[in-house]
């Protein structure tokens, strides 16, 4: 039976294309039936406090770089959104005097235009965001080495050359509206996609590359760091791969509440834990993965039900 068409953007493929009887099912979850869904190879976690979420995320940057030596180094690929435990990290480093000469740490994605990454000087500058809540704030004596900072650029090759060699132990990301993680969006409707999106072994195989967007993408972007100013978000970006992805030791996924819906969370909450893997959903392909962690703040689970604003 053909596929149902996107009710957010017909010429896409994305989570409305799926079967009814999937999303009414997501929908319909609890908290604890979420919980429930862990099995080996995923875990769900809950946290009560935003204080608690944002110092543990924080705590598996500081983990992970003890771990780095000379002759082992390892390091993190983090996100930009959220952006919350970047001054922690940076305030753990100083007061625990962790020196992270051999730590190596990765941007997930850039913004993407006329051609090239945006520099630092874009105010949605995803490496500009890293440097300035984070890495400016390490005190000198004890700060990362400049080469070992991987932030993916229009030509990819050094920054896939990059993973070669480097233990990573965690990628952490959010959850985007559209079900990404990074900026994994589905892909459009077309070509060879027109019936059908590619298949879970088709987009694993995707490294590092310039993407299109999602629509859905571009307007969360502009409403949770542009005011709404959709003009000035760009279309285009460079996400770090699945390829890369499947190169973690870990893939853990933070969820506040505010990057995505309580129906979205709880969507590629169910898909993952039966491992039910569509690329339409980009998220669910984590299904995959050996070793995954959702991580949510408790009251930003909220609820499926109908309120009207």
């Amino acid at each position: 039976m053909a596929r149902k068409m996107s009710i957010l953007a017909p010429g896409w493929w994305d989570y409305t294309t799926l079967d009814d009887e999937i999303l009414n099912d997501a929908a319909r979850l609890t908290p604890e039936e979420m919980l429930s869904l862990s099995r080996e190879g995923f875990r769900v976690v809950f946290y009560d406090t935003l204080e608690d979420f944002y110092l543990a995320e924080a705590l598996e940057y500081i983990n992970a770089w003890k771990q780095a030596t000379s002759d082992n180094p390892v390091g993190i690929c983090g996100p930009i959104g959220p952006t919350e435990q970047l001054p922690l990290v940076a305030r753990l480093v100083n007061e625990l005097e962790l020196n992270l000469k051999h730590a190596h740490f990765w941007g997930m994605d850039e913004w993407y235009k006329d051609g090239k990454e945006v520099d630092e000087g874009h105010p949605l500058s995803f490496a500009k965001a890293d440097m300035e809540l984070c890495f400016n704030r390490i005190d000198d004596r004890l700060k990362m080495p400049t080469v070992n900072i991987h932030f993916p650029k229009a030509d990819t090759s050094e920054y896939i050359k990059s993973w070669e060699g480097i233990r990573c132990v965690v990628m952490q990301g959010g959850q985007g509206d559209i079900k990404h993680w990074a900026f994994n969006d589905p892909v459009k409707r077309e070509g060879k996609y027109q019936d059908n999106p590619p298949s879970p072994e088709e987009y694993r195989q995707l490294s590092t590359r310039v993407v299109e967007l999602h629509p859905v993408t571009v307007m969360q972007n502009a409403r949770t760091s542009g005011g709404g100013v959709v003009t000035g978000v760009p279309t285009q970006a460079i996400t770090v791969g699945p390829v890369q992805t499947w190169m973690a030791d870990k893939v853990s996924i933070w969820q506040a509440g505010t990057h995505d819906n309580p129906f979205g969370m709880r969507l590629t909450t169910l898909m993952i834990g039966k491992k039910i893997a569509d690329s339409s959903v980009p998220m669910s392909l984590l299904s995959e993965h050996p070793n995954v962690q959702f991580n949510f703040y408790r009251l930003g689970i909220g609820t499926c039900e109908v309120e009207m604003h």
